[in-house]
C-alpha cells in the first residue's frame, strides 16, 4: 500500500440510547461523533471514518463484516470521550445511579480496541477513551474524583471546554520526548472519573500538577497504545496558554504510516 495515500483513521462512536417515552429520533439509538475531535484529526491529510457499533441480535440480518475487518482495513483508532465507563466493567457496583455509565458502549469499544491492538495498529484514547484503555488492560477507576480522591483539584467545571489545569510529564517518559523536553503545560479538563489502579504494562506519562491525578498513560509492549485524560481537540489555534498537542498527533500518525 502506498504511503502517499491519506491515512484512514477509525473513530469510535458515541452512543445515545432511546429515551423512555420519547418519539421520533430520540426513540432510536444514535451513533455520533463530536465535531471538534473529527476536525482535530483532520488537521492533517487523513480520512476519518466513524465505526458503528454492530448490533448482534438486530431485526435486520447483518453482513459478514466484523469489527476485525475495520482493524485490518484502517490505519489507526481513536476512542473519543463521552459517557462514563461503567464500574461493572472493572468489577465494581456504581456508587450512585448517575455513575452507572454505558456498558453497551464499553463492550463495543473493548472489542474495537482489542481488534486494533491485535492487528498491530496504533490506538489513541481521549478522556473516556483513556479510562477505557486502562480498564481494558486490567486497571480500575475512581468513580468520582470529588468524593473519592483525597485533596482533589477541580477537573470538571460548568465552563466545560474553557476549564483547564496544569499537567507535568514524567521526566524520562515518551511524552517528554515527543514534546521536546517540555515539563508539561495547561490542558482542557472535562472529567469526574480518573485512573485508580493502573492496568498491566501501562506506564504513567503525565499527572495533574496540583493533585497527582493520572493524565496520560502508554502501553509499554505495543507500538502505540496511548491515552490522555485531557481533550487535545479543544486546544485550538489562538489559545496560546494551552499545550500544543500537535506532537501527540504527529506521533500517532507516524506509527500509523509505519504500519502500512
Amino acid at each position: 500500500m502506498s504511503r502517499n495515500k491519506p491515512l484512514k483513521i477509525a473513530l469510535s462512536a458515541r452512543l445515545f440510547h432511546p429515551r423512555e417515552g420519547a418519539t421520533g429520533i430520540e426513540s432510536k439509538t444514535l451513533q455520533v461523533l463530536e465535531q471538534s475531535i473529527a476536525q482535530w484529526l483532520m488537521s492533517r491529510d487523513v480520512l476519518v471514518l466513524m465505526v458503528p457499533s454492530i448490533l448482534k441480535d438486530g431485526p435486520i440480518h447483518r453482513s459478514n463484516i466484523r469489527l476485525r475487518d475495520y482493524a485490518d482495513y484502517l490505519d489507526g483508532l481513536v476512542l473519543q470521550g463521552g459517557a462514563d465507563v461503567s464500574p461493572e466493567t472493572y468489577g465494581e457496583r456504581p456508587l450512585q445511579a448517575e455513575w452507572a455509565g454505558d456498558r453497551v458502549r464499553d463492550a463495543y469499544e473493548m472489542e474495537l480496541l482489542h481488534e486494533f491492538v491485535e492487528a498491530g495498529k496504533p490506538v489513541l484514547g481521549i478522556c473516556r477513551g483513556m479510562q477505557l484503555l486502562n480498564v481494558a488492560f486490567g486497571g480500575s477507576l475512581y468513580q468520582d474524583i470529588p468524593s473519592q480522591f483525597e485533596r482533589a483539584a477541580r477537573h470538571q467545571d460548568a465552563a466545560y471546554d474553557r476549564h483547564s489545569h496544569e499537567i507535568v510529564f514524567a521526566p524520562e517518559g515518551q511524552f517528554a520526548r515527543w514534546f521536546g523536553g517540555k515539563p508539561g503545560g495547561h490542558v482542557v479538563s472535562i472529567h469526574h472519573q480518573c485512573v485508580r489502579s493502573v492496568g498491566k504494562s501501562l506506564q504513567v506519562e503525565a499527572t495533574a500538577a496540583e493533585d497527582g491525578v493520572i493524565e496520560a498513560i502508554r502501553h509499554t509492549e505495543h507500538g502505540f497504545v496511548v491515552g490522555v485524560q485531557w481533550h487535545p481537540e479543544f486546544h485550538t489555534p489562538g489559545h496560546d496558554s494551552l499545550l500544543d498537542c500537535a506532537p501527540l498527533l504527529e506521533a500517532f500518525y507516524a506509527v500509523a504510516r509505519g504500519r502500512r
